[in-house]
């Protein structure tokens, strides 16, 4: 359809009018039929789809939300959703918003006031979201639940975020099948997981992804059923794992204790953080005692190499809470078995002494 051609005075006073009509346009009305966040920046949560499929959040207990009525004094409020899903806001009372959109809420907030005002404009914002409640199970350090922050200084939690509060991922863990499972937002419906693969990007560069965690979601981190050492290396190096690990070293070392380590340090890095083993103790009887899931302990003797290379059987990576005992050699054994066996004759070894300085016979001492 050809527009009409307007000289430049007639389009000099529309001009004007297109300009006020663009400032008086409220910031949140629908543009084309097509709905505007009332919070940019963020993403949704529990299984509702935004325009651009990304999820929309829910309200729920501890969200809190600054509600305000266009030009009327007196309608404005900043509340906190309470223990049972409801605010509380002037001349409305009491209104259910658990498990609403902002949208929604603030729909049901107009319709309220509709009954009591003509044609409310009404302005529903999210001032702090509740703090995110998230499962972390698997392999990582400290599995459990926990607790995240969200705000809009420090963004919304991702899952690496989640996987450093749970202690990190540990040496046991796949960091190419980490699994999110979102509940559904209908009531009994299915939940979704999505398995994200970090370790191939880590290893063979790429664009990493970035997945938003939220309220209700459930992380599992599964165990590795071969890695080699590169992958070990680089699982280590990224920050899905914990900067350190602690590792019990005792026996014949020269500062015995607590040491910590690099996540999947080697034998050899510990025993070498606590000084190195003594000229009594044995590079060849080295025990590993670690603890499995089930609770029992498992115990492997190996020699001591420090040029060995990680994985092999004289190097093994270790894991938080390994001990490691340094044993005696030989000669070591030998000399303490005597010591121990002369130990109650050392009195009389001593007297003796005393016997052969004096030149009395040692006889008189046995009582010969």
């Amino acid at each position: 359809m050809p527009f009409p051609q307007c000289s430049g005075a007639a389009i000099r006073r529309v001009a004007p009018m297109l300009v006020v009509g663009m400032v008086c346009l409220p910031f949140d009305a629908p543009m084309h039929g097509r709905p505007v966040d009332v919070v940019p920046g963020m993403a949704a949560v529990n299984g509702t789809a935004g325009p651009n499929g990304a999820y929309r959040y829910r309200l729920g207990p501890g969200d809190k939300l600054s509600m305000k009525v266009f030009k009327m004094d007196g309608y404005e409020a900043s509340v906190q959703v309470l223990s049972d899903g409801t605010i509380n806001l002037p001349r409305l009372g009491t209104v259910p918003v658990w498990g609403l959109t902002l949208e929604e809420a603030k729909q049901v907030i107009t319709d309220g006031y509709a009954r009591i005002l003509r044609s409310p404009l009404v302005y529903l914002d999210l001032v702090n979201p509740r703090p995110i409640k998230v499962t972390v199970t698997g392999h990582v350090e400290r599995p459990g639940v926990f607790s995240l922050a969200a705000s809009k200084e420090q963004g919304w939690p991702t899952l690496v975020d989640v996987i450093q509060k749970a202690g990190g991922i540990a040496a046991t863990g796949d960091l190419s099948r980490l699994e999110v499972t979102r509940p559904s937002a209908v009531q009994g419906g299915e939940p979704t997981s999505t398995t994200y693969d970090f370790l191939t990007v880590l290893r063979d560069g790429g664009q990493a992804p970035t997945p938003l965690i939220y309220d209700g979601d459930s992380v599992t981190v599964y165990q590795a059923e071969s890695l080699g050492n590169a992958d070990m290396i680089t699982t280590a190096a990224s920050n899905f794992a914990p900067a350190t690990i602690k590792v019990n070293v005792i026996g014949e070392v020269r500062k015995p204790g607590v040491v910590s380590v690099p996540s999947n340090a080697p034998l050899s890095r510990a025993i070498l953080a606590s000084g190195g083993i003594t000229r009594r103790g044995s590079d060849n009887t080295v025990d590993l005692i670690r603890v499995d899931g089930e609770g029992k302990p498992m115990v492997k003797t190996m020699g001591f190499n420090p040029k060995a290379i990680l994985s092999s059987p004289t190097n093994p990576p270790l894991r938080q809470g390994d001990v490691l005992v340094i044993n005696r050699n030989q000669l070591a054994r030998v000399t303490d078995a005597l010591e121990d066996a002369l130990k109650p004759l050392s009195p009389l070894v001593r007297v003796s002494s005393i016997f052969r300085l004096l030149g009395l016979p040692v006889s008189e001492l046995m009582g010969l």
